[in-house]
């Protein structure tokens, strides 16, 4: 049975001068955005990739025609099954986008939870989900622009307003 050292359980003494800031609900509103992306865009895409023009005009196309979505409406040729399949091509990139855009703020939010950088990365994912799913997903693209503007408003440099100061 092997004992670990005294020192390895002590945990480690901040470094002076470095603000200690965590920022665990910056991420998990962004990783909240990151899961509602994946499962909105990433399930359309899906489901066109395994449908096939048959299947597509039977069952996909008459319930977006009730809901009130027309994919003929900017399609030059007209044809729907087109229309939803660049529709889905689209939403694909636009995820892989949003999920590394993500998941680099993610890293950099853990690993300098100081600097605002992970900020960005979160507002520039926000904007990748809004103009990616042309408007759709706002409400997903409004979590991301919450944990960027979270970032600019938990400065690590000013003490908390409450607590005690001595």
């Amino acid at each position: 049975m092997v004992s670990a050292a005294a020192t390895d359980r002590i945990p480690a003494a901040p470094v002076p001068g470095v603000p200690l800031v965590r920022r665990t609900a910056e991420v998990w509103v962004a990783g909240t955005g990151m899961v509602l992306s994946t499962l909105f865009l990433g399930s359309f895409a899906l489901v066109m990739n395994r449908l096939d023009e048959d299947g597509f005009s039977t069952t996909l196309y008459p319930e977006m025609q009730r809901i009130g979505l027309d994919l003929t409406a900017g399609a030059a040729a007209g044809d729907p099954y087109e229309a939803a399949r660049t529709l889905a091509a689209w939403f694909g990139l636009t995820l892989m986008a949003v999920l590394l855009l993500g998941i680099t703020g993610i890293f950099v939010a853990r690993r300098r939870p100081g600097r605002s950088t992970a900020g960005a990365f979160f507002a520039v994912t926000g904007l990748v989900c809004l103009v990616g799913s042309q408007l759709v997903l706002y409400p997903v693209a409004f979590l991301f622009f919450v944990s960027a503007g979270m970032f600019a408003l938990r400065r690590p440099d000013l003490p908390p307003d409450v607590g005690s100061t001595r």
